[in-house]
């Protein structure tokens, strides 16, 4: 059954004056990025992020997680680390241990060939209660052990320490062989689709051509019943997902899902009654998560396919386990992607070399002992580089570095580590290279293409992410309530500036 709590009575104007900092809303818009955002408040569509904006701080370009996968990225965000550390890899990859691939999410052509039951319980139980580091605490852990409540409402990422019971939808059960209900830790509040609702009387949002509550109203209905009942605990994280949908198929100037995202914000501001009590009572938090970069609307010229560039070798199909004889197996995330080798036998150079011929590939990069080597598509040239060293990067993170630093567009002047398009790029990488166990080459591909294997989604016209360059790694910031900021624009510092601002007073 699904869990209900009761509804406590409004605080009274004493209680006011006396409950301490304000709460903080942090608004996650799936794909915002600061061109289309400031193109859709110039043309007065999004009005709420438009208020927001003049009564705050705004920060254009705040650097993502890698891949830059909403995933991997949304454990970045609770955890503050790196993939090296969450173990979060990806959208999709491959799981050593238990020897079979892991999705998150899959295309048309994907859903004919593999366990769409597993992917499901990946998705809503695996990825929260066993493959983000147990030992990784999130916001949510550190909050309780702060004896202070928080929210989480259609986030991807949301384990905390408190018991739920997620409702599998009927339809769902039944088709995917699961049980009536899955039992799960997260935080005080949580909601999360048809799955688990703080509303219980919120139906319009769920139905199944709705997919199942997993849209912007929902989410912001959520919102403003935790409002409407003076139930805000001191940190609410409120994910609104489709903007990401139509960027996808339209491109990264398209204005149409910040529009909608802008009439969820505008529900929630509703909410107090008017937007200027909004403020003045909630520390607002308005973000996005990657950007993406357009994809050419030539199929043949846009797409590069990994497995006519790794022929020579025998690639495990997604439609079975690896098989003794495989070599290969490929887990593609749009414009990133894993390529292991199966093989004891394969040495990961030899497989970075086949990357290297297509000049479109752009990163390439494997592991050498404790050392990453990192190469280019249609080039030879190379560096090498380990934590830890004399050269120190505008991070404050220090480095060992040999070779040819202009493969990550790296300048390095007097033991000082200066990044072009490939913002954080050496913490970035090493976090990924170092998410799970195996033996892999990462490959990322310019601007302008994306990586395809058997049956993956394509985004032909539209856009695309997943890679460690600037165009799908940059994204806004928006912040009202307060003049502090975190150490650095990047969302691997906001866990600490949030507990911070969840203790700031006035």
């Amino acid at each position: 059954m699904q869990i209900q709590e009761k509804i406590p009575a409004p605080l009274s104007s004493e209680q006011e004056q006396t409950q301490g900092p304000k709460p903080v809303v942090l608004i996650l818009i799936d794909s915002l990025m600061d061109k289309p955002l400031q193109e859709a408040i110039r043309q007065g569509r999004a009005p709420a992020l438009a208020f927001l904006r003049e009564k705050g701080h705004y920060f254009p370009h705040v650097v993502s997680s890698f891949p830059t996968m909403s995933v991997t990225i949304d454990s970045t965000l609770l955890t503050g680390t790196y993939a090296d550390q969450h173990h979060v890899p990806g959208l999709s990859w491959y799981n050593e241990q238990e020897k079979r691939m892991v999705y998150y999410g899959y295309g048309p052509k994907e859903a004919m060939k593999i366990d769409q039951p597993q992917v499901l319980l990946d998705a809503i139980w695996q990825l929260n209660q066993s493959q983000l580091n147990p030992q990784t605490n999130t916001i949510h852990d550190v909050l309780a052990d702060q004896g202070k409540d928080s929210a989480s409402i259609n986030a991807i990422v949301w384990r905390g320490k408190t018991e739920h019971a997620l409702k599998i939808p009927h339809l769902i059960e039944i088709a995917a062989q699961l049980p009536e209900e899955l039992n799960v830790t997260g935080p005080k509040l949580l909601s999360y689709a048809a799955f688990a609702q703080l509303d219980p009387n919120q139906k319009r949002h769920t139905r199944i051509w709705r997919k199942y509550g997993m849209n912007d109203e929902f989410s912001a209905q959520e919102t403003a019943f935790l409002i409407a009942h003076d139930r805000l605990p001191p940190l609410t994280i409120t994910y609104l997902p489709e903007n990401d949908m139509e960027v996808h198929r339209k491109g990264p100037l398209t204005l149409e899902g910040i529009e909608n995202a802008d009439k969820a914000l505008q529900t929630v501001l509703d909410a107090f009654g008017s937007w200027d009590k909004a403020v003045e009572e909630v520390r607002w938090i308005v973000m996005g998560d990657s950007a993406q970069s357009a994809v050419q609307d030539d199929r043949q010229a846009a797409t590069i396919d990994l497995r006519s560039l790794l022929a020579s070798y025998r690639i495990s199909s997604i439609s079975r386990p690896p098989q003794a004889t495989d070599q290969i197996v490929i887990a593609a995330n749009e414009r990133m992607a894993y390529v292991y080798a199966l093989d004891p036998q394969l040495s990961l150079s030899a497989v970075a070399a086949q990357l290297q011929r297509e000049p479109r590939m752009d990163v390439i990069a494997r592991k050498e002992g404790q050392s990453i080597v990192v190469t280019a598509g249609g080039s030879s040239k190379q560096m090498t580089y380990k934590p830890g060293g004399p050269v120190k990067d505008e991070y404050g993170q220090t480095w060992t570095i040999s070779g040819d630093t202009s493969v990550l567009d790296m300048t390095v002047s007097k033991k000082r580590l200066t990044y072009g398009k490939y913002p954080d790029a050496l913490a970035r990488l090493h976090g990924a290279m170092n998410s799970h166990p195996g033996r892999y080459v990462i490959a990322t591909v310019q601007p302008g293409y994306e990586l395809i294997t058997e049956s993956s989604p394509t985004h032909i016209g539209g856009a695309a992410h997943g890679s460690l360059h600037a165009a799908d790694s940059l994204v806004p910031l928006l912040v009202t309530g307060t003049d502090s900021r975190p150490k650095s624009l990047r969302i691997v510092d906001l866990k600490e500036w949030l507990l911070r601002l969840v203790n700031e007073t006035d």
